[in-house]
């Protein structure tokens, strides 16, 4: 299986943190948040991996190179200047990916989610992995009924993780250019073909300052 690491937005919420650093770039414990995704997909012993880049993108080509390092093979998928969000990257670097299902993660995460216990063939067009909804998305995305998720307007939502296997397919219809994810699982959630699970281990979203400290602080008082 092969893997596409999203690292070309602005991070925008962490600026000034990113004038003049990339957020996957950005530290914490003894390393780079992007380097946790590499090191745990390398565990895993998925070792193709795609990284999409924008924005500062030739830094984090220089700093991770071809891969080599952390023990896997790096290829990039250039954006240009402007971003093309989720949808619209994942789209552009399929010439990368391949033609069987793949796996997907947000740079600016952090987890201790397992990449060895996800379907290596999702039951419809994509699998995703939910968790609990954090204090700074308290509403969710998500329903997960019977390991299929709904787009429902109930109490039992649950956040999507930014961690989901797709299938090619899911994008058959789609175009280059900028475009997000979220309407395409949605119109896939009508047909049952978006499956699911909902993650209770360590997840954090560092998509502030705040909570980029908060990590940092937590890794530090393990090391």
């Amino acid at each position: 299986m092969k893997a596409l690491i999203l690292s070309a937005g602005r991070g925008e919420r962490m600026r000034p943190l990113t004038d003049d650093t990339p957020k996957p770039l950005l530290r914490a414990g003894d390393r780079a948040l992007i380097e946790y995704q590499l090191d745990a997909l390398a565990l895993a012993g998925i070792r193709d991996i795609v990284i999409n880049l924008s924005y500062l993108g030739t830094q984090i080509r220089a700093a991770l190179g071809d891969g080599t390092h952390y023990g896997v093979r790096i290829a990039y998928s250039e954006e240009g200047p402007r971003a093309l969000e989720t949808g619209g990257g994942i789209f552009k670097a399929l010439p990368l990916l391949g033609s069987a299902a793949f796996l997907v993660v947000n740079s600016d995460i952090w987890t201790d989610y397992p990449y060895t216990e996800l379907p290596a063939q999702p039951a419809g067009l994509a699998h995703l992995v939910m968790v609990s909804n954090p204090t700074h998305h308290p509403h969710g995305d998500f329903v997960l009924e019977h390991g299929k998720l709904y787009d429902k307007p109930e109490d039992t939502r649950l956040t999507f993780s930014g961690i989901g296997i797709y299938q090619p397919a899911l994008f058959a219809d789609c175009k280059p250019g900028a475009f997000p994810l979220a309407p395409l699982l949605r119109r896939a959630m009508v047909n049952d073909q978006i499956s699911g699970e909902h993650y209770r281990g360590e997840w954090l979203d560092i998509g502030t300052p705040a909570r980029l400290a908060e990590l940092d602080r937590m890794l530090l008082e393990r090391m």
